[in-house]
């Protein structure tokens, strides 16, 4: 049985706690303090509730970030000298160059999760026959948006049209939307960096669903992509597909 500690508690862990592969048992959870006696309550006392990885005196067969950039900053460089495998759903935290560089460098084995687009195969395959240009959109509802800082550039509640709020680089959307812009830097870190992948951002009162289109140009062609998804239906800022893709690196786990 192969072990997952997941750092965070919500929509996105609670997805993964629903679907977890046969042959794979969370046996660990990073959360805030008043959040264990739910951990305790909902999975008994298999599973250890911890404040701090570092807490953790065994070695996780994976450990699974779902929580945010801000928990990436704090425990993935500590993490990877460990040791021990870090799977992170919130690349956006990449988009500091010097962050990117220690962990890197620090051992272990770092794995960024495709979340909630498709394509990153093939974007990684045409990077390797030169990449020209690299245009990545988000159009979300309102709901998606509120309390980013698109409430700053844009009025949600006044806005009647499907319409673009943020048009800058990868590295910008990540760290003004941290919690919305991950694709950004999944794309970013696949194709041609953070710098000079554009990104546009939009709000469309009239859809329900996130949807990620990807325009990519090389010597190789060009190919255009849009991926329609559904958001958790806990978490309006989280796509189902996101949380996904961590099921599935619990999956792979489970076949090695």
């Amino acid at each position: 049985m192969k072990k997952v500690m997941l750092i965070g508690f919500g929509a996105m862990a609670q997805a993964v706690i629903e679907r977890l592969p046969a042959g794979v048992a969370i046996g660990w959870i990073v959360a805030r303090e008043p959040h264990h006696a739910a951990i305790h309550a909902q999975l008994g006392g298999a599973v250890a509730a911890l404040a701090s990885p570092m807490d953790c005196a065994e070695s996780p067969d994976l450990v699974l970030e779902c929580a945010s950039q801000q928990a990436v900053v704090e425990y993935g460089e500590a993490i990877l000298r460990r040791g021990w495998h870090l799977a992170v759903i919130s690349t956006g935290a990449l988009a500091d160059s010097e962050l990117e560089a220690r962990l890197l460098k620090a051992g272990g084995k770092l794995t960024l999760l495709s979340g909630a687009v498709a394509g990153i195969d093939g974007l990684a395959a045409a990077k390797e026959g030169g990449l020209e240009r690299v245009t990545y959109r988000s159009r979300k509802s309102p709901a998606s948006w509120r309390g980013s800082y698109a409430e700053q550039l844009i009025d949600l509640n006044a806005v009647s049209e499907a319409k673009v709020f943020f048009e800058g680089s990868a590295r910008e959307a990540a760290r003004l939307f941290p919690a919305n812009a991950n694709v950004a830097a999944t794309v970013a870190l696949g194709g041609v960096g953070m710098d000079d992948t554009r990104v546009q951002l939009m709000v469309d009162p009239a859809t329900k669903r996130n949807t990620h289109t990807l325009h990519v140009e090389g010597l190789f062609g060009e190919f255009h992509l849009e991926l329609s998804g559904l958001p958790l239906a806990s978490n309006p800022k989280t796509s189902t597909l996101a949380a996904l893709s961590a099921v599935r690196a619990c999956r792979e786990l489970a076949l090695r």
